[in-house]
C-alpha cells in the first residue's frame, strides 16, 4: 500500500476512534493563504484529494461542484462514480477518507455549489432556507440517510453562483449560520462566495451585501478586470471598498482568483513570478483585506509547471509571522 494510502487510512481510523491527528489549523486571518478548486479535473489529470493535502502548498481545498440543487446531485468528474441505491446521488466513502486525512494535516474542506454549468436555484426565500437546512444534513454537521461523503463533516460551503436566478441565497447563508450557532461552536465553518471580478457580480452581488461571508475569491480572470491587465483595470480597490463598507462582515477576507495554467480560463493567467508581485502590491496597499490567493483548479496549478507551490511559497514567505503587512465547475471560461 503506498505510503500516503497509509496515511490516509490511519486518520481515518484515528479520527473514528475520537483521537484528534489535526495538523496546524486553517487560519482565516491570514493574508497568505493558497485555495484550490479541486474535482473537475480541467487539466485532465486529477489527483487525489488526500495527494493535494499531503504537502503544505495547499490551506483549504474547495470540493466542486454540488451543481444542481436543491434536487442535490454532485459531479466530481469521475473520481466518484458510485451511486447510492435506487438513486442518482454519489456515494463516495474514498473521497470521504481524503476530506478526513485533508483535515488532519490542517485543511479546511469546503463544498462549492453552482459552478458555470449546472441547474440550479431557488424559488423564494424560504424555499433556500429548506434547502439549507438539507445541506447541512447531507454536507455539515447533521444527519442523514443518504451523505455523499458518509460521516466526514465539512468546514464549510462556498456559493460560486454564475446562472438562474439571484432569489433566495441569503436566506439560504441565513439559515445556514444558524445550523453553525446552533450547533455550540466546537467546529468553526465557513461561507465564501466566488464572483466574477466585476463590480457588482451580476448573480451574487445583492447576496454579498445581506450575508455574512468569511471568504471572497473573487475571479480576476475572463473579464476586463482580469490579472493579465493588472494594474490598469484590475479592480482590486473596488472590492477593498465593498468589504470595509458594505459587507456585512468588515473582517471578511477577499482572495485573487488566478487560473492556475494558460488552459485553466480564457484570459487572466499570469506568470508565478508576476502573481506573486501583484500580491505583494496588494498587501501593501490593502493589509487588512486580503486573504491569499485563490485558483482554479488543483489539477491545473499543482501540475508539472509547480506553478502552484511556487505562488504559495512566495506569498508565505512574504508575510510576517505575526501577520501584519511588509512593507516593501467546471471550467470557467
Amino acid at each position: 500500500m503506498p505510503n500516503l494510502n497509509i496515511k490516509v487510512f490511519l486518520a481515518s481510523w484515528l479520527i473514528s476512534l475520537g483521537i484528534s491527528t489535526l495538523a496546524s489549523a486553517f487560519d482565516v486571518s491570514s493574508s497568505s493563504n493558497f485555495v484550490a478548486y479541486w474535482g473537475q479535473s480541467s487539466a485532465g489529470s486529477q489527483q487525489s484529494l488526500a495527494e493535494y493535502c499531503s504537502g503544505s502548498a495547499i490551506d483549504a481545498i474547495v470540493i466542486a461542484f454540488l451543481y444542481q440543487f436543491p434536487d442535490t446531485k454532485l459531479d466530481l468528474s469521475g473520481t466518484c462514480k458510485s451511486t447510492f441505491p435506487g438513486s442518482s446521488l454519489l456515494h463516495c466513502p474514498d473521497v470521504a477518507k481524503d476530506i478526513k486525512y485533508c483535515q488532519s494535516q490542517g485543511k479546511a474542506v469546503l463544498l462549492s455549489m453552482g459552478g458555470a454549468a449546472g441547474a440550479y436555484g431557488f424559488s423564494s426565500d424560504a424555499d433556500a432556507s429548506k434547502y439549507a437546512d438539507t445541506v447541512w444534513d447531507m454536507f455539515l454537521g447533521g444527519s442523514a440517510a443518504q451523505r455523499p461523503f458518509d460521516d466526514a463533516v465539512l468546514d464549510g460551503i462556498d456559493l460560486d453562483i454564475e446562472g438562474g436566478s439571484t432569489t433566495g441565497y441569503a436566506a439560504f447563508v441565513s439559515q445556514l449560520r444558524s445550523h453553525f450557532t446552533s450547533s455550540g461552536g466546537s467546529k468553526q465553518y465557513y461561507i465564501a462566495g466566488a464572483p466574477q471580478c466585476v463590480y457588482p457580480d451580476a448573480m451574487l452581488g445583492s447576496t454579498l451585501d445581506a450575508a455574512w461571508f468569511d471568504m471572497v475569491f473573487v475571479q480576476f480572470y475572463n473579464n476586463y478586470c482580469g490579472l493579465n491587465n493588472y494594474p490598469g483595470s484590475f479592480n482590486y480597490d473596488a472590492w477593498d471598498q465593498w468589504a470595509k463598507t458594505k459587507s456585512a462582515n468588515k473582517n471578511v477576507k477577499i482572495f485573487i482568483g488566478a487560473p492556475g495554467s494558460q488552459s485553466a480560463a480564457g484570459s487572466g493567467y499570469v506568470s508565478a513570478s508576476t502573481l506573486a508581485s501583484i500580491v505583494s502590491s496588494v498587501r501593501d496597499k490593502y493589509s487588512s483585506t486580503l486573504g491569499g490567493v485563490m485558483t482554479w483548479d488543483a489539477s491545473q496549478a499543482m501540475g508539472s509547471s509547480m506553478w502552484g507551490q511556487a505562488v504559495s511559497s512566495s506569498i508565505k514567505s512574504a508575510t510576517p509571522a505575526s501577520g501584519t503587512s511588509m512593507r516593501r465547475r467546471r471550467r470557467r471560461n
